[in-house]
C-alpha cells in the first residue's frame, strides 16, 4: 500500500495557540525598547478613539459669578450662542432665577456625505438673594452671550449694638 504524506495546512499555523504566540508577544514586545512601546501604545489609543464619534452632553448648566459690592448683587451668566430671545430672568424676593433654552444645530457637506447633528437642552439656575433686595429697580443685559444681571440692594441699617458686661458678685461658695 502506497504511503501518503498529509501536508499541513499554512492557515491552521497561523491561529495562535496561546497569547503569547500573537503577533504583538512575538518576541517584540520583551525585546522593544520602552520608548518604541509606548509610542505604538499612544498610536494604537490615537487610532481607537479618532474613530469614536464626539460625545455630547446631555445636561447643561451654564456658569455664572454672583458678586456683592457697592450696594448691589452683580451676577455674571455665561450663555454662548444664546441672544435675549433664548433666555428669561426673574426676581423674587426668594431669589434670581436664569432659565431658557439652547437649541444648537451643525451641519457638514461633503461630497459624498452629509451629516447634521441636532441638540436641545434647557437650564435653569437659581441665586438666592439676601433680604432688602429692591425688585423693581433689576436690571439685566446680554451681549455676546454674556448676561449680567443687577440687583440693587437696601442700605443696611446697622443691626449691631454692644451689650455692656457687668462684674458678677462674689458667690458664698467661692468664699
Amino acid at each position: 500500500m502506497p504511503e501518503v504524506s498529509v501536508a499541513k495546512s499554512k492557515e491552521k499555523e497561523l491561529t495562535p495557540k496561546t497569547m503569547f504566540d500573537m503577533p504583538l508577544f512575538r518576541g517584540s514586545l520583551f525585546s522593544m525598547n520602552p520608548f518604541a512601546l509606548m509610542r505604538q501604545f499612544t498610536e494604537e489609543m490615537d487610532r481607537m478613539f479618532t474613530a469614536m464619534p464626539e460625545p455630547k452632553a446631555e445636561f447643561w448648566c451654564p456658569a455664572i459669578e454672583v458678586k456683592r459690592a457697592n450696594g448691589a448683587i452683580s451676577v455674571v451668566a455665561e450663555l454662548p450662542g444664546l441672544t435675549k430671545d433664548n433666555v428669561k430672568v426673574s426676581v423674587t424676593e426668594d431669589g434670581l432665577v436664569i432659565e431658557g433654552e439652547r437649541k444648537e444645530e451643525k451641519e457638514e457637506k461633503g461630497e459624498e456625505s452629509y451629516r447634521s447633528e441636532r441638540s436641545y437642552g434647557k437650564f435653569y439656575r437659581a441665586v438666592p438673594l439676601p433680604e432688602g433686595v429692591l425688585l423693581d429697580k433689576a436690571t439685566a443685559e446680554i451681549e455676546n452671550g454674556v448676561l449680567k444681571i443687577n440687583v440693587p440692594c437696601a442700605e443696611a441699617k446697622a443691626t449691631r449694638k454692644e451689650v455692656p458686661i457687668k462684674e458678677a458678685p462674689p458667690s458664698k461658695a467661692a468664699a
